[in-house]
């Protein structure tokens, strides 16, 4: 079984197995946060240089971290079913050809966003790749069960960055995206390691259904998932958005605060993963939500102000 894993893995392309390293579905919605900060940054279009450039660089930072976390992480995602056939624990590249790949990404990155944004976005990405790429993987996520509640600054800085890339600065409207996706975090990552309890325990990693019992991650996933309810209301109390913003709010709160229930009352096996699921549609039809209600003013209109 394992020879024809192998084999299978040998047969894709190498520059699927480099995709790969990248976390592809993580990154676009890290840059989809990013790019949703750096639109709500002005009123009307952010210049051509911030939209583009800073994307572009913030992108190629998370990729970055991500292929620095498939290098740091190959002992555990060799023990992980869901991990151990990515290109590293199968032996299709080596951690050689990965660091290289991420170094290139890494200054490519920094290059970028220093000469073609601002230096302060340069230094944020900076630090938020180190976070998440280093400090996270490296010590928290091996010393704590509240390694995803404090990592989770790093997965939260995208929108603060891509803001920053418009203004040179760090706004309190940006602080509140930074605050959604860091009390989203929790409840979206722990419905995983609930459904990968026993995978995480045979890695000895201490995630919080691990070291706590999945009864109280469960009870942790519902009291997060409310208090985000309460944080995603703040766009709307402080005007930074309307009632659109409003209504699609509290609409995706109802689904993720039943989902949550359900995972706290019920023993369905296939339920943490159905959450896990949605709280990724969910964080992603939120922002959209900030986004629309951000120029329906314009559309209304009919005209984008510059």
């Amino acid at each position: 079984m394992a020879t024809t894993s192998h084999y299978a893995s040998s047969a894709v392309a190498p520059w699927r197995r480099y995709l790969e390293l990248t976390k592809p579905r993580v990154v676009s919605l890290i840059v989809f946060t990013a790019l949703v900060g750096t639109l709500l940054a002005c009123p009307g279009l952010p210049p051509l240089a911030p939209l583009v450039f800073g994307n572009l660089g913030i992108a190629l930072a998370a990729a970055c971290a991500a292929t620095i976390n498939h290098v740091l992480d190959r002992r555990i995602d060799e023990q992980m079913t869901r991990t151990r056939g990515r290109p590293l624990p199968t032996g299709t590249l080596s951690e050689r050809n990965a660091l290289t790949f991420a170094a290139v990404l890494g200054v490519a990155s920094m290059a970028i966003l220093a000469f073609r944004v601002n230096l302060l976005t340069a230094v944020l990405t900076f630090l938020s790749l180190i976070g998440y790429a280093v400090i996270y993987t490296v010590w928290l996520k091996r010393a704590t069960s509240q390694n995803i509640v404090i990592g989770g600054a790093a997965g939260a800085a995208p929108p603060v960055l891509g803001w920053c890339a418009v203004t040179n600065s760090v706004d309190p409207n940006a602080l509140l995206l930074f605050l959604i996706i860091f009390v989203w975090t929790p409840p979206h990552f722990w419905a995983l390691a609930i459904a990968r309890r026993d995978e995480y325990a045979r890695a000895g990693i201490p995630m919080l259904p691990v070291t706590h019992g999945i009864d109280y991650t469960r009870l942790q996933v519902l009291l997060y998932t409310v208090l985000l309810t309460l944080v995603t209301l703040l766009p709307y109390v402080t005007r930074m958005s309307g009632l659109l913003y409003l209504a699609v709010a509290l609409g995706l709160n109802a689904g993720f605060l039943y989902y949550a229930l359900a995972l706290k009352i019920t023993r369905r096996a296939e339920l943490p993963m159905r959450v896990f699921r949605f709280s990724v549609n969910y964080l992603m039809w939120l922002f959209a939500a900030l986004l629309i209600d951000h120029y329906l003013p314009a559309l209304r209109g009919g005209a984008l102000p510059p």
